[in-house]
């Protein structure tokens, strides 16, 4: 009877630490596919395309983009205040490089992210600042539901 239970105890210990491994592998995956789909966003802005940059947001009216004062609300709102700021007649979009990443997945269908985004603009300016998202992974990939960024003073 004694043999039983360490067996049994034995197969315990194996089938917890084969699901943690399978755990910490997913996690693992999780935070390269986020990081992915930040620099693909990266590389999309510096070919000013932004259509394939706003690609990382969920195209939803649920999405949400806090930035300084203001909120927004949904796909539409965050991608014209883009185009306003960034892509209307007498706007540049420069070169966009994040740095700092730091991943932590809150489970296997999301993710939190913080960084620091720095653009160097034509005439030689380099606004800069901090972000923090919120991804969630959806069935054609994982997406941005919510932004809040930051501009240094």
């Amino acid at each position: 009877m004694n043999r039983f239970l360490v067996s049994g105890f034995v197969v315990s210990i194996v089938l917890a630490n084969l699901g943690a491994q399978a755990a910490a592998r997913d996690s693992e995956d999780g935070k390269v596919a986020v990081e992915h789909v930040l620099h693909v966003q990266q590389d999309a802005w510096n070919r000013h395309d932004l259509d394939a940059f706003m690609a990382g947001y969920w195209n939803s009216p649920e999405l949400t983009f806090f930035s300084g004062a203001s909120e927004r609300h949904g796909w539409q709102e965050t991608m014209d205040r883009y185009k306003a700021t960034y892509a209307s007649p007498g706007h540049e979009m420069g070169k966009l490089e994040f740095a700092g990443l730091k991943i932590v997945m809150l489970s296997s269908d999301s993710a939190f992210v913080r960084g620091e985004w720095h653009l160097t603009m034509p005439d030689g300016k380099t606004p800069h600042g901090l972000f923090t998202l919120v991804f969630r992974k959806f069935p054609d990939g994982w997406k941005i539901v919510h932004d809040h960024t930051s501009a240094a003073e």
